[in-house]
């Protein structure tokens, strides 16, 4: 178990990753504080819920509490630099959810509810699972011992 947690948490990256992972990590925080608990004006669990099965996403509740806390603590995890690989991935898996299921036939820009913003967040956390947390991570750190 120690060495998979090694291979998972080990990156090569520089310090480029610390920027994306700080304010990608941001973004996501708060998307899943609106989920969540309806703060930055989200309508939180329950009217989140209630939105999701209303597009076909049942149970409502649960997918709100999957999709926020993936949002939520995946988000932590990116500022933290812990565990970037897998937290990077259920990002991704999320983002990918979020543009089939809601943005996909509304076109690509954002001015349309489009795919836009999902895509580039899709397209960071891509990046972030394949290249690991970079230096200046709590990956980086335990890794090495």
């Amino acid at each position: 178990m120690k060495i998979l947690l090694k291979k998972i948490m080990a990156t090569d990256a520089g310090l480029s990753q610390l920027s994306l992972r700080i304010l990608v990590g941001i973004i996501f925080v708060a998307h899943g504080a609106q989920k969540l608990f309806g703060w930055f004006g989200g309508y939180g669990l329950e009217g989140t819920g209630q939105w999701m099965a209303s597009i076909g996403l049942n149970p409502g509740y649960l997918m709100a509490l999957l999709a926020g806390s993936a949002e939520f603590f995946g988000g932590l995890a990116l500022i933290l630099g812990l565990l970037i690989r897998p937290a990077a991935a259920v990002l991704a898996f999320a983002m990918v959810v979020a543009i089939v299921t809601v943005h996909i036939g509304n076109g690509l820009f954002m001015s349309n509810d489009g795919y836009e913003f999902g895509l580039a967040l899709l397209a960071a956390s891509v990046a972030l699972a394949i290249s690991g947390a970079g230096r200046g991570s709590l990956d980086a750190l335990l890794s090495r011992n």
